[in-house]
């Protein structure tokens, strides 16, 4: 099986990361993506300490692999990342912005740090502040995002790491991206729309469905969303989210008057909450356009490594 040095000091055996959704619920998913040999996440935003530390216990009796912890400045909950520092995760990942401070908290409690950017700005902030890992994350991505594309962000923060590993992210759905990714010089990849579309994604059937129905032009960039989502609280900060297009991301981009944040954000994180939130602001990558069917994630991650073996071998077709 394809393994690279990223795997040895994770503590993984394939060098594929499952990316966390923010408020979504994903132990299921996550504690799969473990078992298969990968790397889980776990968001927390918009949730309870109390929440969350039922989570990590559940995600620690479904695997006793190690999983990553993540964390966002959109808004950073100082609560709930000394409750990370306590659970004491293998990984903790962050992204949006570079904290230094929070760096050397995990640092010091022995909890390795996967840092993801979004443009070498970013990169090198990161390196200086002693990262671990870094996840280049290029524009085609969904969720918060940046605007430079995989295929010029990964070699050039490779050519900036030196012996800090890269994981690509951005774009990628097959094992086709993944050959792509060890060929600019990235250890593994990250992906979040293809594991949307998984069987353990606790997602409505809808939303994933249009994941299977999107072609990449239908993932855009959601303008106004600042007027809906939590405010950046940390200096540094920044990154659009993409997303399907919906009538209510158009109005956002159209008309952001037309919607009182006081009335739809509670709709908004109720049916977050459940699992919805499709017909709001389904957000997914541009590699929707790859992705044609719903998985169970462990056949996802072993499916996506075999065909990077083929395609490395130059069997793949």
């Amino acid at each position: 099986m394809l393994r690279t040095p990223v795997c040895e000091l994770l503590g993984i055996e394939l060098p594929v990361v499952c990316a966390p959704f923010g408020p979504w619920s994903e132990v299921p998913l996550a504690a799969a993506v473990c078992e298969a040999g990968g790397l889980g996440s776990l968001g927390t935003a918009g949730r309870s300490v109390s929440d969350l530390q039922r989570e990590w216990g559940e995600m620690r009796r479904l695997t006793s692999r190690p999983f990553a912890i993540n964390h966002t400045t959109r808004p950073l909950d100082e609560d709930a990342f000394q409750a990370t520092i306590e659970e004491h995760p293998a990984v903790i990942s962050f992204h949006l912005a570079v904290p230094q401070d929070l760096i050397s908290r995990a640092h010091d409690a022995g909890i390795l740090w996967i840092q993801q950017v979004m443009d070498a700005r970013q990169a090198a902030e990161a390196l200086d502040a002693g990262v671990d890992v870094l996840i280049a994350q290029g524009g085609e991505a969904g969720g918060h995002g940046g605007e430079v594309s995989t295929l010029v962000i990964v070699p050039q923060v490779v050519d900036m790491a030196g012996e800090t590993p890269v994981i690509a992210a951005g774009g990628i759905a097959d094992g086709r991206g993944l050959a792509a990714a060890l060929a600019l010089g990235a250890q593994g990849v990250s992906m979040g729309t293809r594991f949307l579309a998984s069987e353990e994604m606790p997602a409505s059937d809808e939303w994933k469905q249009r994941i299977l129905a999107a072609d990449a032009t239908d993932a855009v960039k959601v303008a106004g969303s600042e007027r809906i989502l939590p405010p950046y609280n940390r200096p540094g900060s920044f990154g659009v989210p993409r997303a399907l297009r919906t009538p209510f991301v158009d109005t956002l981009r159209d008309s952001p008057e037309d919607i009182d944040p006081k009335e739809v954000v509670p709709r908004l994180m109720q049916a977050v909450h459940a699992g919805r939130g499709d017909e709001y602001m389904p957000f997914a990558g541009q590699s929707a356009a790859l992705v044609h069917d719903i998985q169970p994630a462990g056949e996802i991650v072993r499916g996506v490594v075999h065909e990077a073996e083929a395609v490395l071998a130059g069997h793949h077709r």
